[in-house]
């Protein structure tokens, strides 16, 4: 199955269980342990992990390989790998907790056009729409000071004499 294709199927997965905020990032400069990373939001336990499984029964049936799913448990995040895609479905308070986007800030964010928008779907979710990355904002960055000083706060005591004064 083609990257792109998986991410059409996820994506349309994820809008028919009324998953909301889904944003796709290219982290192909970033990391080589995938190449997409999905991040969706539910509003509850039960709807992220209806999310979830909703994502896990339709990339099998459109023939992709589903490697392992976490955190259906408790359902606040729910992470499903299918290998080249990975998917973040994610409470709205547990994902604005953890702000994925700001931690990989410097991926490429897809566009993430209707699953029913036709023929031309596969090329939006390929084209890039925003690209971040740490170079474009070098003010917010900046840099620790070093300093020569030992690391210790606490200053060293000189031995007092022992006489009164």
């Amino acid at each position: 199955m083609t990257l792109a294709k998986l991410v059409k199927i996820v994506v349309a997965a994820l809008e028919e269980i009324k998953a909301h905020d889904i944003e796709a990032l290219d982290v192909t400069r970033i990391t080589t342990l995938f190449d997409r990373m999905i991040i969706a939001s539910g509003d509850s336990n039960r709807h992220t992990r209806a999310i979830a499984n909703n994502v896990v029964e339709k990339v099998k049936t459109g023939g992709g390989t589903v490697y392992g799913m976490e955190g259906e448990q408790t359902g606040e995040w729910v992470l499903v790998d299918l290998g080249d895609v990975l998917v973040h479905i994610m409470q709205t308070t547990v994902r604005a907790h953890y702000n994925l986007e700001e931690l990989w800030a410097e991926a490429k964010k897809k566009k993430i056009s209707k699953a029913k928008a036709g023929a031309g779907e596969s090329k939006a979710l390929l084209e890039p729409l925003v690209v971040k990355s740490s170079a474009a904002k070098p003010s917010t960055v900046k840099p620790r000071k070093t300093s020569t000083k030992s690391a210790s706060p606490l200053k060293k005591k000189s031995p007092k004499s022992g006489g009164a004064s």
